[in-house]
């Protein structure tokens, strides 16, 4: 023992003669409470490790009566390991946990008083399909409750609201008394008073409408809380619990059995806490807990306000304020100025960005100051300052940064003490590809989502199509369609054309047949003659393969039936012959990993079930992680700024510091919105503090030299702006913006990595068979529109016409057309010209939605009923006594021919007044969604909206309708669904002549096209569907670059 204690006071005062005068201060000091403010690069896990050692030979405590808290697993790491170089193995009798861990021992040592035996941990897919139950449950007029569009729209604000309420220990009471709180202190607020005389209020006056959008803010929060208690009970009904619980248990048992918390004050002596400033309200609550046995605790935190990346807004510097206050008499606060890792100019301008944050400890406690001085012997006396880069583009930067990594390497620079920081995982994926062209070792770490891998997507969609037709047989044309053009198959897609073009003739002509139907008639007919070859051989044994899958489906298990698809479908054979084949497998093993997990959970789990799992998890955005790491960690590392916390390089290359990607990035919806009265630190106006602090802890992470780079212009040339940021750095430092552009040999260095945007050209049809197409093609607007969006998505939906199933909204759409088509119908019939009853209008909705059932899930059939059922009334008593009885409907015009090009359409409603028309058409869903679809041509939209297009279209084909002297005086777009406020609208298009010579210009220019064959080749937009489809299956035969056409 005495050897041991020899060996830790010599390793201890070995470490103590290193440490400064603050640092010291702080480890001296082990009675008592002692709040460490630690800035960035101040030796914050040395003070840790240092202070522990003078504990253990100071007193009589063991290893394992001192007991560490902190934030990350990477955090218990980094201090086990500075430990041990002072203690040894007993390091690991020290005990070192994240939150988490600590409770969940807790838990484990004293099951008998936990439910945790009987519970199991939620999944997110879980945690989800409650979240819908919940939603589903609410109330007609609940706050929350949404009938069309996303209807489970508020799932990912509960579940943050529910999580943050766990975390911080809010109940709904508390939140409730805050918000009323809050609305009845609101009319004292300078805010709500008038400034000056606006609309009704006079200078002085109260502004109640500004109070009444903030009150119907609250009661969203109020409804949301109040549904707190009703997700619980559902989580106990399956008995579920999530992380957040674990903590709120551990806190109940210690309040409630004080023998329990007893043992654990006894046996924690020491309690020292590692990134204060990140712990949430209940992880709080838990540290007050196991220290307030004694008046005087001996309790060490150490934090960073100015490092607080990972709290919500408002609630960042509250930790160590009431840590402060709470033991303000016996409290020793020190503050680490002494930084070890930065040059001082680097300091310098950190400081200038975070002294204009006002939520800071520095700001709140007298006395404090945080001037970090360089103290590292080695380096302190270098001044260069950063560097600041203005680049001309994007691409130029991602060029520049390379080439100037690329010299530091070739001058003996390590790669892994250089580093580049930036705001999102997308730059860096980018730079990369310009890493890798000019071979510079790199180690990036990220997750991605399994789900949305093109690879990935096809094994779903084979899934997907095996469950369609188990549950319909010869429904799923749709997907089968795009099945057969998988590179798995390598089958000619023109072999696959002529199959479709088949099957919709024989399907005009009567017959009842499908795609797979007469694929699989082809695949068996035996041949006729010597001559007959049948079909393609890729489809003959498609079919074969296919057929047997199907079988499969309800006679093997799941696992079973994806290994099958693994084995039999091609998927194996496509991995094996593969040049990323470690990839693909690492793919394919976590999707079956996935498979395995949900069987476990459900053992009778259908395919059906699985189906309806994928569909949830990409409509509620659940990605499916898997980490996938490139490069090797001895490589230049490229790092988030969030994910740059706690490490240190001597290179560091700050990018795109671009206030697009910065401050003026669109912030996904924030969720509710708390009243500030639940903080007792009111929180600053707005996210720059929060960016300030990330942008804060990019800078620190430099050692001697900081570049930070920004470009002025985007790839296509319209001009951007620096950060703020960087403007608040420059007012205060004089630092030259070296503005760079690269020489044309540098850019051809990297010309190949530009084509981005690239349009895919498959390979044209044989000529019979597409002017067999185009001999029966007659222009219509939907054509039309298609073609000017994709002309590929034209060749495919309007030429070849791939089978396409109906989504829900498009369903539901319909069954309203159908109720009105009727109602109109049924009064044109009646001599009166009366319209039918209300009741009767509603019926003919029911009808036609229970027709057409299978379109829906339950919930969604429900839902839609209900909400059909309310909009089609109020619709009814809304035009009931003004509608135009001269009408016709449904009508088909045919016959017309512009400037040589055929066309035709089929019209909602036509209203009359003489031989002037007004023509109708019926438009569900969200109004603001469709505004921007019935504007003219732009900059932005140079072809102008779809629905702009229609309008101008239908005004053409009636007013030269030969049969009839009809003249088009308006067109008019009527929603049948309200808009945000309640209110029913129509919207008219006025239509200038120079309209109509745009839209006949954009017919004859089309027509024109598409006799040329001008289809082959796609848009190029990066969400095309089509364009995509052609990419991933390596259908192109050339890849159109689009550079040039965006940047003009």
């Amino acid at each position: 023992m005495r050897h041991y204690r020899e060996i830790l006071q010599q390793k201890f005062t070995e470490a103590y003669q290193k440490l400064n005068n603050e640092q010291r201060c702080a480890v001296d000091t082990i009675e008592g409470p002692v709040m460490v403010i630690a800035g960035p690069g101040t030796g914050k896990t040395q003070i840790l490790a240092a202070r522990i050692g003078k504990i253990l030979l100071e007193t009589d405590a063991l290893p394992e009566n001192i007991l560490c808290l902190t934030y990350t697993d990477a955090g218990t790491i980094a201090m086990r390991k500075r430990l041990q170089q002072f203690i040894g193995a007993d390091a690991y009798k020290v005990n070192i946990y994240t939150f988490h861990a600590f409770c969940n021992d807790v838990i484990q040592d004293n099951l008998n008083l936990f439910e945790k035996n009987s519970l199991d941990a939620v999944s997110e897919l879980e945690s989800i399909e409650m979240f819908k139950q919940l939603i589903d449950a609410f109330p007609k007029n609940h706050p929350l409750k949404r009938y069309r569009g996303d209807v489970y729209y508020e799932i990912n604000n509960l579940r943050n609201l529910f999580s943050a309420m766990k975390r911080e220990g809010w109940t709904p009471e508390f939140i409730n008394q805050k918000i009323d709180e809050y609305i009845n202190d609101l009319p004292n607020r300078d805010e709500y008073i008038a400034k000056r005389k606006v609309k009704e209020f006079n200078k002085g006056d109260v502004r109640t409408d500004k109070i009444e959008e903030e009150k119907e803010k609250m009661e969203k929060l109020r409804a949301a809380v109040n549904e707190f208690a009703n997700f619980q009970a559902l989580m106990r009904k399956r008995n579920r619990y999530d992380f957040d619980d674990m903590i709120n248990w551990v806190i109940t048992v210690f309040e409630e059995n004080k023998n329990v918390l007893a043992n654990y004050q006894e046996k924690f002596q020491y309690l020292l806490v590692d990134e204060y400033q990140d712990t949430s309200g209940t992880q709080n609550r838990l540290v007050q807990l196991l220290i307030n046995y004694w008046d005087k605790p001996n309790v060490f935190v150490v934090g960073d306000d100015d490092q607080s990346i990972y709290r919500f807004q408002g609630a960042n510097v509250e930790n160590m304020l009431d840590f402060a206050n709470r033991y303000s008499k016996d409290l020793m606060t020190v503050v680490l100025t002494g930084n070890y890792r930065s040059t001082q100019p680097i300091l310098d301008i950190s400081k200038t960005l975070i002294n204009r944050n006002d939520e800071r400890l520095v700001k709140q406690i007298e006395g404090l100051s945080k001037d970090l001085v360089s103290s590292n012997t080695r380096i302190n006396g270098l001044t260069d300052k950063p560097v600041l880069h203005e680049y001309t583009s994007a691409k130029d930067e991602m060029a520049g940064i390379t080439n100037r990594i690329s010299e530091l390497i070739e001058n003996k620079a390590e790669p892994g003490r250089i580093a580049v920081i930036y705001k999102e995982n997308k730059y860096g994926e980018e730079l990369a590809t310009y890493f890798r062209l000019k071979n510079i070792p790199f180690y990036s770490k990220r997750s991605i989502d399994v789900l949305v891998h093109p690879f990935s997507n096809k094994i779903i969609q084979i899934l997907r199509y095996l469950n369609a037709e188990h549950d319909t047989p010869y429904g799923g044309d749709e997907m089968l369609f795009e099945i057969l053009h998988y590179d798995l198959y390598k089958i000619p897609p023109i072999e696959i054309a002529k199959l479709t073009v088949e099957t919709n003739t024989l399907k005009y002509k009567g017959e009842q047949t499908s795609i797979r139907k007469l694929l699989s008639d082809k695949a068996n007919r035996p041949a006729q003659n010597l001559f007959d070859n049948g079909i393609h051989e890729g489809l003959k044994q498609f079919s074969f393969m296919m057929e047997k899958l199907i079988a499969d489906v309800p006679n093997i298990t799941l696992q079973e039936l994806f290994e099958h698809i693994i084995q039999n479908a091609g998927v194996l054979n496509y991995i094996m012959q593969n040049n990323d084949k470690i990839a693909l497998m690492q793919l394919l093993t976590a999707l079956f990993d996935f498979i395995k997990d949900e069987t476990s959970r459900d053992p009778l789990l259908k395919l059906k079930e699985l189906i309806s799992i994928f569909d949830l998890m990409e409509k509620e955005g659940i990605a499916l992680p898997m980490n996938k790491v490139a490069g090797t960690d001895k490589g230049v590392n490229l790092l988030t700024a969030h994910g740059s916390k706690g490490l240190e390089f001597e290179y560091i290359f700050f990018a795109g510091v671009n206030a697009s990607l910065w401050e003026k990035k669109r912030k996904p919806a924030a969720g509710y919105k708390f009243p500030d009265t639940m903080f007792t630190s009111l929180p600053a106006a707005g996210d720059d503090e929060e960016l300030r602090r990330l942008f804060y802890v990019a800078l620190t992470r430099a050692e001697k030299h900081l570049y930070i780079s920004w470009s002025k212009f985007r790839n296509d040339g319209k001009e951007l702006e620096p950060s703020m940021f960087i403007a608040e750095i420059l007012e205060e430092h004089e630092i030259p913006v070296e503005k760079i552009s690269l020489t044309e040999e540098q850019q051809m260095e990297f010309e190949t990595l530009h084509f981005t945007a690239q349009a895919p050209e498959i390979e044209q049809a044989e000529e019979d068979f597409i002017a067999a197409l185009l001999d029966k093609f007659v222009m219509n607007v939907t054509a039309l529109s298609a073609y000017l969006n994709c002309p590929l998505g034209f060749y495919y939906k309007n030429l070849v016409r791939i089978p396409s199933g109906k989504s829900e909204s498009l369903e539901f759409g319909s069954a309203i057309h159908h109720a009105l088509e009727k109602l109109f119908t049924k009064m044109l019939a009646n001599d009166n010209k009366h319209f039918p009853a209300r009741e009767e209008m509603v019926t003919d909705f029911n009808w036609y939605m229970r027709k057409h059932r299978e379109n829906f899930t339950q919930e969604a059939f429900d839902r839609r009923m209900e909400y059909g059922d309310e909009v089609l009334r109020n619709y009814y008593e809304k035009y009931i006594s003004n509608w135009n009885k001269v009408v016709t409907v449904e009508r088909n015009i045919r016959g017309v021919v512009i400037n040589g090009v055929p066309l035709k359409g089929k019209l909602d409603k036509l209203e009359f007044n003489g031989k002037e028309v007004n023509v109708v058409d019926y438009k569900s869903g969200n109004i603001d969604n469709a505004l921007p679809k019935m504007k003219p041509p732009s900059e932005k939209e140079p072809h102008g909206g779809d629905y702009w297009r229609q309008a101008v279209f239908y005004k053409i084909l009636v007013d030269n309708y030969q049969q009839k002297d009809w003249k088009v005086i308006s067109t008019e777009f009527d929603f049948i669904e309200p808009d945000k406020k309640g209110e029913y609208r129509k919207e008219k298009i006025v239509i200038s002549p120079q309209d109509i010579e745009t839209v006949k210009q954009q017919i004859a220019e089309v027509w024109q096209k598409i006799q040329a064959r001008d289809f082959y080749t796609g848009c190029g937009k990066e969400d095309c569907h089509w364009c995509n489809f052609v990419k991933n299956n390596k259908l192109a035969v050339a890849l159109h670059d689009l550079e040039e056409e965006t940047a003009e």
